[in-house]
């Protein structure tokens, strides 16, 4: 009987493969990390990279401001895996691509414990670029606006270095986020990481922590408990809201493209926050009162991206108008807070 060079006859079919190789994950072609995937950002990215049959999906979070329960539709999948982990200590997997999340983006959370939220921005991120240097793998950061500060430039676009407080009560995020920037151009340099850096604006959505204290939450968490809205003074200071699922849009397209970065990804439309206080009055309790309080220190005046590069490099922009995204923002936290909506 002819033979092939191995122990099976040619006329006889090797024998059935692993049944591993049968298995969903088997097929798998990217392997995905993402630090601070139980978070609100982070587990809608998630949802996005485990749409795809050939990912595999592996987060790491401490859960300091994250949630299992944002991720619960996927544990005991095959392609996914939960690592509980703290970035600031090194991590050793075989992966693809890194998407690092990993951060307290609230002030509420990042004031609570600024030291730890430096040593997030600075040894999470080098244990993250250790990590890409090791296995070969492309690394994003989501670096944040906050880098711009309180902008003497109105708007914003990414050759604006920024106009920071290098020693106030938010620079442990802010100033954290420009040395994460910092070390992820050193490592593209030095060692030729692939890195891609995005510069996120405020996002809102589904899963955001309800008592965190950014602006929206707030308004919204006010709005269901039939609270005043408080607006911090003097109401005139502007923000930009992206929609969660034009941000993951954003940042997936960022890390399969070929540019470096930063890129501003944020929604352009500018709100003061009364404004933004009047239209979540009118779309969801139009019987709540609308009141001052203090500021906080550090608070930037205005805040709009120039999403010019995002557009002609990433062929993107958003498209969730924030009237469209309050009311989904809505009925999520009224599932959560158990407080239905009166007819």
């Amino acid at each position: 009987m002819a033979t092939n060079g191995n122990s099976y006859a040619t006329t006889k079919p090797p024998p059935n493969p692993s049944p591993l190789r049968n298995a969903k994950f088997y097929q798998a072609n990217m392997r995905i990390l993402v630090t601070g995937g139980a978070g609100f950002i982070g587990s809608h990215l998630v949802d996005r990279l485990m749409q795809n049959e050939k990912n595999e999906v592996i987060v790491v979070d401490n859960y300091f401001t994250g949630s299992k329960d944002n991720l619960r539709q996927w544990i005991g999948h095959p392609r996914f895996e939960l690592i509980r982990h703290d970035v600031t200590q090194p991590l050793l997997v075989e992966v693809d691509q890194i998407y690092h999340l990993a951060c307290p983006a609230s002030p509420i959370f990042y004031k609570y414990n600024a030291v730890k939220t430096i040593k997030t921005n600075v040894m999470g991120t080098l244990n993250m670029l250790g990590l890409a240097k090791r296995v070969g793998a492309r690394i994003l950061l989501t670096s944040t606006s906050e880098v711009y500060g309180d902008p003497l430039v109105h708007p914003q676009d990414e050759s604006y270095w920024g106009n920071v407080n290098p020693i106030g009560v938010r620079s442990c995020y802010d100033e954290g986020k420009r040395v994460a920037e910092t070390l992820m151009f050193d490592y593209h340099r030095q060692h030729g990481i692939e890195i891609r850096i995005a510069r996120i604006f405020n996002t809102y959505g589904p899963r955001m922590n309800i008592d965190d204290g950014r602006v929206v939450s707030n308004f919204i968490a006010q709005a269901i408990r039939n609270e005043p809205l408080t607006v911090q003074s003097p109401g005139t200071q502007t923000r930009s809201f992206c929609y969660v699922s034009d941000m993951v849009d954003g940042l997936i397209r960022l890390m399969e493209g070929s540019n470096t970065g930063p890129i501003n990804i944020g929604n352009p439309g500018e709100f003061t926050m009364i404004e933004l206080a009047e239209t979540v009055k009118e779309l969801i309790n139009p019987s709540v009162e609308i009141r001052h309080v203090d500021n906080t220190p550090d608070d930037p005046r205005q805040r709009k991206p120039v999403i010019t590069k995002a557009n002609e490099l990433l062929g993107w922009e958003p498209k969730i108008k924030l009237r469209d995204g309050l009311p989904l923002m809505e009925e999520d936290f009224r599932q959560r807070l158990g407080i239905t909506k009166k007819t």
